[in-house]
């Protein structure tokens, strides 16, 4: 391998020719061999930054000119664009295990942007420090990366495939109106319910987490770009922050702001948190609803065979024949991942000292994944599993007829204690209701049939 050597202020260091990273990018990449290749910093995270470097270079050159002049600004915006395409995703090889401020994955930014952008400009045009990191610090660009990576994974990744999950069971409920099957709780019978109407609760659950998850963008949509260090904004010019968020507004089509206090945008990372929580929120609801489909879909002869859902592939090596709901399996593992996902991201804004909170790449790392997780899983889910979903509605007839809450219906007629010892006597000696019922004397045959009707109970 070919090398050439840059500098930083501590000296100098080897560099692979063909990358466009520099000295400190170098450093932590050799210093921190944690998760090597695998665990690396987001590619959200990477293209985040993509967006705050243009859009500070643009600030930059509306508030200091002289310094951040129309031909830097070309050469940064080209750069950066190439890196919002994903072009160079190979110069960007740190892992989330580095310094908890993200101070390396800022630098390697820096470094690559300056690099490639004098390769544009033909000649020694940018510095990394001088003119991409200018107005900036490590401290505000990390946080307002994850701001930015945040926001774009839920409105572009999760909203997506959430709308389309609930999209298809809206239709399922339409498909299926009239159908008329026995409720459960306690994974015990209770009385009457369409299956629609079970649908449609699977399906408001999932609208309910949109609303959460959409409560929560205003707080994420404030960035701490322009507090620099400490939050106090040294070294920025004044407006910066306002010129900078318009700016990442500009480019990404998204209604950011400047965050009004910088000392809370650096240390506190409570939005990040809130935003999570609504995405566990919605892996809860998948995983009961994946749960639920997989219990009515359970069989296909000895278990509940209420529905039926695609079969996909082989469900066992030694047992021919055998089909399993896998779809809902790796729905339920993802949420499992996600609730392990939130559980480090709180743990993780709870640390740091003072100014800054020093666990920021693992909370964007979980942050990223989840997102990452939940979109993928809920298109597979819905491709693969959701939009097959056919009732068995002779099986759901014979349940709901056989089963012993419907003696509720009869509370009004013979009273509770009366109801209870009728659905008692029934399940004792394996008759119906309507026996049960006669024998005990509380009703005679033609009220029983006057007043049990239970496609009428819903």
């Amino acid at each position: 391998m070919k090398y050439r050597i840059e500098h930083d202020s501590m000296g100098e260091v080897k560099v692979p020719a063909d990358k466009y990273w520099a000295a400190q990018t170098e450093r932590s990449f050799e210093n921190f061999k944690i998760g090597s290749g695998v665990e690396l910093m987001p590619r959200a995270i990477t293209y985040a930054f993509g967006i705050l470097k243009k859009a500070a270079a643009i600030a930059n050159n509306k508030l200091k000119p002289e310094k951040m002049t129309d031909e830097k600004l070309a050469a940064i915006s080209q750069t950066c664009d190439e890196i919002i395409a994903g072009k160079h995703n190979e110069h960007f090889p740190l892992v989330v295990w580095q310094t908890g401020s993200g101070t390396q994955s800022n630098m390697n930014a820096n470094e690559v942007i300056a690099n490639r952008g004098n390769e544009i400009a033909g000649k020694k045009l940018l510095h990394p420090n001088d003119d991409i990191n200018m107005s900036q610090s490590s401290n505000d660009t990390f946080p307002t990366a994850m701001s930015i990576a945040a926001v774009i994974g839920i409105e572009d990744k999760v909203f997506p495939a959430l709308d389309k999950l609930i999209g298809t069971l809206k239709n399922l409920e339409k498909e299926n109106e009239g159908i008329v099957k026995s409720g459960r709780t306690h994974l015990q019978d209770a009385t009457p319910i369409t299956f629609s109407q079970e649908i449609s609760g699977w399906r408001a659950s999932l609208e309910k987490d949109r609303k959460l998850l959409e409560i929560s963008l205003p707080e994420l949509k404030e960035l701490a770009l322009g507090g620099t260090a400490v939050g106090t904004g040294l070294n920025a010019p004044e407006g910066f922050d306002v010129l900078v968020a318009e700016a990442v507004s500009e480019i990404t089509g998204k209604k950011f702001v400047t965050a009004p206090n910088k000392f809370h945008a650096l240390t506190s990372k409570d939005e990040i948190v809130f935003a999570h929580g609504a995405l566990k929120a919605l892996a809860a609801d998948l995983w009961k609803m994946a749960n639920d489909i997989r219990w009515l879909a359970s069989g296909p002869r000895l278990g509940l065979g209420e529905i039926t859902i695609p079969e996909n592939e082989p469900g066992s090596s030694i047992m021919p024949g055998k089909v399993n709901p896998t779809q809902c399996e790796a729905v339920t593992m993802v949420a499992c991942q996600v609730m392990g996902n939130d559980a480090a991201i709180g743990i993780a804004a709870s640390q740091g000292n003072f100014e800054l909170n020093v666990f920021m790449p693992v909370i964007i790392y979980n942050f990223t994944q989840s997102v990452r997780l939940l979109k993928d899983c809920m298109i597979s889910f819905n491709d693969n599993c959701v939009v097959g979903i056919k009732a068995n509605a002779e099986k759901m007839h014979n349940n709901l007829h056989n089963s012993l809450m419907l003696v509720t219906a009869l509370n009004p007629y013979i009273g509770y204690e009366n109801a209870a010892k009728t659905a008692k006597k029934a399940f004792a000696e394996n008759i119906s209701l309507k026996q049960a019922c006669v024998e005990l004397g509380f009703l005679t045959e033609e009220r029983f049939d006057e007043v049990f009707h239970p496609e009428q109970m819903v």
